[in-house]
C-alpha cells in the first residue's frame, strides 16, 4: 500500500495523470481490503494524494497558481494602474429616437366613425 501511494505521488509530481490514476486505484483497492483501524496513516496519505490528483486541472488549482505568480511579481515592483470602470457607460440610458414630424395630415373622421367629414 505504501508503495502504491508513493508511486501515485511520483506520478502526480511528474504530471503523468494516467499512471497516477492507476496507482491511486490500486492503493484504494488495498485500503478497502484492510480493516478500517489498520494503516490509518496510509489512508491519510492516500486522501492527500487523491486531493492533489483531483486539483490537477480544476479552476481552483489554476487560481492558486495564478495567485502565487502574481504575488512573486508584485514583491518588488510597482503597483499596476487602476483600470477605468466601464460600469458608468453601461448604466447610462440610450438617447430616445427623435420624433418624426408628420406634417399636415387630414384625418378621415367618417372612416373612424365620428360623423361626416367637413373639409372646405
Amino acid at each position: 500500500m505504501q508503495q502504491a501511494i508513493s508511486l501515485a505521488n511520483m506520478a502526480i509530481n511528474k504530471k503523468n495523470w494516467s499512471a497516477a490514476r492507476y496507482a491511486l486505484s490500486r492503493a484504494r483497492v488495498l485500503a478497502d481490503a484492510l480493516p478500517v483501524n489498520v494503516a490509518v496513516t496510509e489512508r491519510e496519505k492516500l486522501a492527500a494524494a487523491r486531493k492533489r490528483f483531483a486539483a490537477r486541472n480544476t479552476p481552483a488549482a489554476k487560481k492558486v497558481r495564478q495567485a502565487k505568480a502574481t504575488a512573486a511579481k508584485r514583491a518588488g515592483g510597482k503597483k499596476p494602474a487602476p483600470k477605468k470602470s466601464t460600469a458608468k457607460k453601461a448604466a447610462t440610458q440610450p438617447k430616445p429616437a427623435p420624433v418624426r414630424d408628420l406634417g399636415d395630415r387630414f384625418i378621415n373622421r367618417t372612416a373612424l366613425g365620428y360623423g361626416q367629414n367637413k373639409t372646405t
